[in-house]
């Protein structure tokens, strides 16, 4: 289960970087997916867009440097922390009246992934 988990936390990771990434490159295409509708257009739109990429990538590169600097506990509980940002978008995008598919199926279940990856990360017996 350990190496599962930890399997897991790798996908997670190397996941929400490519979605930083893609937000970066192109910001109005990967912001389609998130559950909202886009933003009214202006000049610093996508600059606005951006910043959830690279917010993304540094979250997806803390779980990589605990996997690889740290121990197996750590990264479940970064894991755990880092799971209120997929629960504050799906109830942000709630609020807004946007996507219920999106809010639950893409945010809700990627809450619950890295929550249910985390749990024998931390309560594993070193």
């Amino acid at each position: 289960m350990h190496w599962f988990a930890l399997g897991t936390g790798l996908l997670l990771a190397l996941g929400i970087i490519a979605i930083g990434t893609n937000y970066v490159v192109s910001p109005t295409t990967a912001t389609r997916s998130f559950g909202l509708p886009l933003p009214e257009n202006g000049t610093n739109i996508a600059w606005w867009l951006r910043l959830k990429g690279v917010r993304d990538i540094a979250a997806g590169l803390a779980v990589l440097a605990f996997m690889v600097f740290g121990a197996p506990r750590e990264v479940g509980i970064l894991l755990l922390v880092e799971a209120i940002i997929p629960v504050g978008d799906m109830l942000l995008i709630l609020a807004a009246k946007g996507s219920t598919k999106s809010a639950f199926g893409i945010h809700g279940l990627t809450a619950v992934i890295m929550v249910l990856a985390a749990m024998p990360l931390i309560i594993a017996v070193p």
